[in-house]
C-alpha cells in the first residue's frame, strides 16, 4: 500500500516544477506585506492555497479591512466545493475525521491529478494513499519554498518593491487557464470591473480591497451567464 503513497508523491514532481516560483513569491509578497515568518508558516501550512494567500496577503499589504481580507479569501477559493463534491464519492468508504484530512490536502493540483489517476479502471491503487502522495508533497515543498522565499524577501532592500509581482504571478495563472468562451468572458467583465472599481475605491475612500471583491464576484457570475446562455 505504501507503493500508492510513493506513487502519488512521484506523479507530484512535476507540478512541484511550476509550483516552487509560486511560493517563492509568495514568500516574498508576505515579507513586504510586515508578516513576520510564523505568520506566513502559518499561512501556508494552514491556509494551504496558493492563490488565496496572495490574494489575501496583497490586500493586507494595501491596509485593507479584515472582513474584506476574509471574505475575498473565501469567494477565491469556492471551487474547492466543486472539487469536493466532485471527489467525494471516491472517499465514502472513510470516516469523517479521514476525510477531513483529505479535504485539508485539496488543491488543484491534487484534484486534477487524483480524478485522472482514478479514471485509469485497470489499475487498482489505493485511492486514499495516493491521494495523500501528491498531497502531502506538494505541501512539504510549498510551505519550504515559502519559508525561503521569506527569507530572501528580507534580504530585499524595502527601497525595491516586489508587490507587482503578485499580479504577474495571477496572470501567468490565468491566461493559460482560459480554455473557452464563458471563462473569456469571466475574465474580462472581472477585469474591466476591477479597474473602475479600484478608481471608485480610491475616489471616494472606500474600504481597500473591495474593489477586488467586486471584480471576483463580478467575473463569477458573468462566466456562469454566459455559459447557461451558450448552452440554450
Amino acid at each position: 500500500m505504501t507503493e500508492d503513497f510513493k506513487a502519488g508523491a512521484r506523479d507530484s514532481i512535476g507540478i512541484l516544477l511550476g509550483l516552487v516560483p509560486f511560493a517563492l513569491v509568495f514568500g516574498i509578497a508576505a515579507d513586504g506585506a510586515g508578516l513576520s515568518t510564523i505568520q506566513t508558516v502559518a499561512m501556508s501550512a494552514g491556509i494551504f492555497a496558493g492563490t488565496a494567500q496572495l490574494v489575501t496577503v496583497e490586500l493586507i499589504a494595501a491596509n485593507a479591512g479584515l472582513a474584506i481580507v476574509i471574505v475575498t479569501g473565501i469567494v477565491v477559493n469556492l471551487r474547492m466545493l466543486m472539487y469536493s463534491a466532485s471527489i467525494a464519492p471516491h472517499f465514502t468508504e472513510y470516516g469523517q475525521r479521514t476525510r477531513a484530512v483529505l479535504a485539508y490536502f485539496l488543491t488543484d493540483h491534487v484534484y486534477a491529478m487524483s480524478i485522472a489517476e482514478y479514471a485509469e479502471e485497470a489499475r487498482s491503487r489505493n485511492k486514499r494513499l495516493y491521494y495523500l502522495g501528491l498531497g502531502v508533497s506538494i505541501w512539504l515543498v510549498w510551505v519550504a519554498a515559502t519559508v525561503v522565499g521569506y527569507v530572501l524577501g528580507a534580504g530585499i532592500p524595502e527601497s525595491l518593491n516586489l508587490m507587482f509581482a503578485i499580479p504577474l504571478v495571477f496572470l501567468a495563472i490565468l491566461v493559460p487557464a482560459i480554455e473557452d468562451a464563458p471563462q473569456v468572458v469571466a475574465a474580462l467583465a472581472s477585469a474591466v470591473v476591477a479597474i473602475a472599481a479600484a478608481y471608485a475605491v480610491a475616489e471616494f475612500g472606500l474600504p481597500r480591497g473591495l474593489d477586488l471583491l467586486i471584480a471576483a464576484a463580478v467575473g463569477i457570475v458573468a462566466g456562469v451567464t454566459a455559459e447557461e446562455v451558450m448552452a440554450r
